[in-house]
């Protein structure tokens, strides 16, 4: 503010008083002005006064006319500004003023340079995402163009300063950068709404500014496959959805299948969404709160799973004010048996992003997702698993983790029975990392395991070494898979022992082999491994020793797990006419070409499995599907 007259601008004789903002500092007064003020201390020699927040100086006694007590206000006029910042007041008497508001010539900071203003006084606009009251101040997490950071306000231990503010409300915030544990936080001194064109301002400058920063990195596949690349432009938009929710402080639940390829495609999106949460977000807790991963033993979405996820979402919303999440579903959540689940979420108003390989039902799914990725959308199959796409997808969200995923496409798809061409090219991409092929099955022999025993739990670090993924530690990695993987083929050894004289044998029409095995009844329970890992060992046995094509079901009492190998088995539409077909059957389930599981109801098992072996005997064979290829998804 300049120096001004003692008239207003208008040219009139009546004196000026400036009012000071609050956020006021020594740069916005002038000597000779004369401003309103507030006694803020009493002294012998005269009274302390606050013409802002931030400018405080003395009115010595010789130029006091009466008494003041804290509290009472006053006129005075800045005679002196002293080289060591200090202010010398005089007291103005005067019948008739004009009052001027002044408003504080401020550079607003970007919360992302803050680490170069600790101990300053700084100015940040942007949008509240997230309100968590503590026992003594209220933090405000504060989203501008450039990250997010926590602002601390504080009224009395455990009350809610500023009560006025609610999450999507854009303000303006004034105080000083402090170091709290080794992060940083701004100590609030105001904080107020912006209304109006300022609001419509910032509004419009964070809008642009997340737009741009939530694009996704342009990213060389790791291996030239043109059936995958068609599908980047729509897992750049994954990717940017992604992004943009990190940015808008929104948290991310991921829900993955539990079995190789479902780990493999969520642990790269974890990694690479943990990485841009630190880069984005002040406060290091960020990460665990802005990002959960679960697994699913269903290859869909139960409403057990998402009664667990709203629950949770719910609590975290009231407990640390926290927006409701985004859902990302990997490697499931593309069929028809997902929607109850969606129809839930639905009811909250909560994203849902897909990436998954299994045999979609579109119409069904679309009115509830906001993105949807799947190879059958782009006349492709199964063999594009979920892991290869996620792994490109992770590294468009955060480009540097591409050095710890280039042997993750090929551990998916072995883990999930890919006979892509483009397999090899994974495998030769694998071995220049240092991964041979029989290490490779080992990998996914070992994720299989650990997922059984983890069940529910996501076991992130652990699941990180097996995978070596984020892991910090190459000799535990390779020590760790290979006990894994030896225990693994223990088990099923010791479960084959007891199943396999169990397993009955006939020749179809189409000249397939059928083998069929009660697994609830001749194959250990409740441990490794379950019905689905039991039933495709037993089928690879069966390839290996014919070399024909081979249909393997293993079956309880309301469940069938299903596999083949050189015959082309539709299992969705199987399952549509199963349902059609048997009345009261209650046949439900899914899966690809090759590999699926349906449910029906217990007392109509014997109809279900005798109408399924009638329609496997009329699948067409298929040389193209007929292969060796070890490991296999393990569909409980």
């Amino acid at each position: 503010m300049t120096t001004s007259d003692d008239g207003p601008a208008d040219g009139s004789d009546t004196p000026v008083v400036y009012d000071l903002d609050a956020d006021c500092t020594l740069s916005d007064v002038s000597e000779g002005n004369r401003y309103h003020a507030e006694v803020n201390g009493v002294v012998d020699y005269g009274v302390f006064v606050d013409i802002s927040d931030s400018v405080s100086g003395l009115v010595h006694e010789s130029n006091l006319s009466g008494q003041f007590d804290v509290g009472d206000e006053l006129v005075v006029e800045l005679v002196e500004i002293r080289e060591n910042g200090d202010l010398s007041f005089d007291t103005a008497d005067l019948d008739e003023y004009e009052t001027v508001p002044v408003a504080h010539d401020y550079e607003v900071s970007d919360t992302g340079a803050l680490a170069e203003r600790v101990g300053e006084s700084v100015h940040v606009e942007g949008e509240v995402v997230q309100i968590k009251q503590t026992g003594g101040p209220t933090i405000f997490h504060v989203s501008d163009e450039t990250g997010v950071v926590p602002c601390a306000a504080f009224e009395e231990a455990g009350v809610r300063a500023h009560p006025d503010i609610d999450i999507g409300d854009l303000v303006h915030i004034t105080g000083v950068v402090e170091e709290r544990e080794e992060s940083l936080q701004v100590e609030v001194n105001s904080l107020d709404r912006l209304e109006g064109d300022d609001a419509a301002d910032v509004r419009q400058r964070l809008d642009e500014a997340l737009e741009q920063r939530a694009e996704p990195h342009d990213v060389e596949p790791l291996v030239e496959w043109p059936a995958l690349e068609q599908m980047f432009p729509d897992l750049r938009e994954i990717a940017k959805q992604l992004r943009r929710t990190v940015l808008e402080s929104r948290p991310i639940r991921v829900r993955h299948h539990a079995d190789g390829d479902g780990m493999c495609a969520s642990i790269p999106v974890e990694l690479a969404l943990r990485k841009f949460i630190e880069q984005t977000h002040q406060d290091p807790d960020a990460k665990r709160h802005l990002f959960k991963r679960l697994p699913s033993k269903a290859p869909f979405y139960e409403m057990e799973d998402v009664t667990r996820d709203l629950n949770f979402a719910l609590e975290d919303q009231a407990r640390h004010g926290q927006k409701l999440p985004l859902l990302l579903m990997l490697d499931n959540g593309s069929t028809a048996e997902d929607v109850p689940a969606y129809e839930n979420l639905a009811h909250y108003d909560i994203p849902i992003l897909v990436v998954d390989h299994h045999h979609p039902d579109p119409e069904a799914v679309e009115p509830y997702v906001d993105g949807h990725v799947n190879p059958y959308l782009y006349d492709e199959d199964y063999r594009i698993t979920t892991g290869m796409m996620c792994v490109e997808l992770a590294r468009m969200i955060a480009p540097e983790i591409t050095d710890d995923l280039r042997h993750v496409p090929a551990v998916a798809g072995i883990s999930d029975r890919s006979k892509a061409d483009a397999m090899t090219d994974y495998v030769d991409l694998a071995k220049s990392e240092g991964y041979e092929e029989s290490f490779l099955n080992d990998v996914g022999e070992a994720l299989d395991y650990e997922a059984f025993w983890l069940k529910y739990d996501a076991g992130r670090n652990l699941i990180n070494d097996v995978l070596n993924v984020g892991c910090d530690d190459e000799s535990r990695h390779r020590e760790l898979v290979s006990f894994l993987a030896d225990r693994a083929r223990e088990d099923v050894d010791e479960q084959l022992d007891a199943a396999m004289p169990h397993v009955e044998h006939e020749r179809l029409a189409s000249e397939a082999h059928l083998y069929r095995v009660d697994v609830e009844n001749h194959a250990y329970r409740f441990t490794y491994p379950p019905p689905g890992k039991t039933t495709g060992e037993i089928h690879d046995r069966k390839v290996e020793e014919t070399g024909e094509p081979v249909i393997t079901i293993g079956y309880g009492p309301d469940f069938a797990v299903l596999r083949s190998d050189g015959v082309r088995l539709d299992i969705p539409e199987m399952v549509s006419e199963l349902n059609d077909e048997i009345v009261g059957g209650g046949v439900s389930g899914g899966g690809h070409l090759v590999v699926g599981s349906i449910k029906f109801v217990q007392g109509m098992r014997e109809q279900v499995l005798d109408a399924l072996v009638e329609k496997m005997a009329d699948a067409e064979l298929d040389e193209d599907l007929q292969s060796t290829t070890v490991g296999h998804e393990s569909d409980d």
